[in-house]
């Protein structure tokens, strides 16, 4: 019997798409793991307050450490409910497994992330700003083309969801 001729999988029940607040969740975090290890400990650009306290002294550098670590713990907490989510709503039920709602639903999560952390920590409350290391009248550049990375994610994510709700399961190999 050829592989179009076998009956298909009874199609998931009505409210079965899948859960978009947990890749959204999950999207934040790692928007914010990217931004935690990446930014601040890789590259070393800025620490959570390295704006208001810059790591001139060993006492800074323990006070941004702390504050870097209470920010990952609010990103873990995000990635720590949108699994919780994920997993309630797929326990012993059939879900629409969508790669478009996923990777779309991840985009919107980082994409808000950057652009409220983008709008808050760094124009705001200017608590740090992307790249410190370089000469402060680049700056700005910085904290924009963070904005405009985290635009991209959230229209590219939005279309993708889109695309993605209501639409056929993508074609599984068998």
């Amino acid at each position: 019997m050829a592989a179009r001729d076998q009956p298909s999988a009874p199609a998931p029940p009505e409210g079965a798409d899948f859960p978009v607040a947990a890749g959204v969740l999950f999207g934040l975090g790692l928007g914010g793991f990217f931004d935690g290890i990446v930014l601040h400990q890789v590259l070393q650009w800025h620490h959570m307050l390295s704006s208001w306290y810059p790591i001139t002294s060993i006492e800074n550098l323990e006070l941004n450490t702390l504050w870097d670590g209470i920010f990952h713990s609010a990103t873990y907490v995000f990635v720590v409910i949108g699994l919780f989510i994920l997993w309630r709503r797929a326990r012993g039920r059939h879900l629409r497994w969508s790669n478009r709602a996923l990777v779309g639903s991840l985009l919107v999560g980082w994409g808000v992330f950057n652009l409220v952390e983008g709008l808050i920590d760094h124009q705001w409350l200017g608590v740090h700003h992307v790249n410190e290391r370089v000469d402060r009248a680049h700056w700005l550049a910085w904290d924009l083309g963070f904005l405009a990375w985290g635009l991209a994610m959230l229209l590219g994510g939005l279309w993708l969801l889109r695309r993605g709700r209501g639409a056929a399961p993508e074609a599984r190999p068998r």
